[in-house]
């Protein structure tokens, strides 16, 4: 078994991610022993995002921390967790609210893939870039 980010590089579906990690200096920490559980946007879902959005969010260091660690809470949070949860704190301290009444929702993303075991937590897909308000 590998470790959040060995699994978000090898499965392939998360190369923005991935590189945002890295530019930001992250992938260290999401590699530790946690555990986390980290709500990954996938490729198709940062295409989802307005024109230079990505682009913009990459010169500004400090709000593009701030999106990232609004994916990841502390503690390995099963989806059979997660669906009793309303909401909780993020790693950048904001709330996500969780909604199950049509699928499971992160704020305004869908869950679309679930329990993607780690050695240092879980991965959840979503299909949407969550920004904190």
């Amino acid at each position: 078994m590998k470790n959040i980010m060995q699994t978000a590089i090898e499965t392939g579906n998360f190369k923005i991610l991935v590189k945002v990690v890295r530019e930001l200096g992250l992938i260290d920490i999401l590699s530790i022993e946690g555990p986390f559980t980290f709500f990954a946007p996938t490729d198709q879902a940062f295409a989802k995002l307005p024109k230079g959005t990505i682009e913009k969010l990459l010169r500004d260091k400090e709000k593009l921390t701030n999106v990232i660690t609004y994916h990841v809470i502390l503690n390995r949070v099963m989806v059979n967790q997660v669906v009793k949860i309303r909401k909780v704190n993020s790693v950048n301290g904001k709330e996500l609210s969780i909604n199950i009444k049509k699928g499971v929702k992160v704020d305004n993303a869908n869950i679309i893939k679930t329990d993607i075991k780690c050695t240092n937590g879980i991965i959840h897909v979503i299909d949407k870039v969550l920004i904190p308000k």
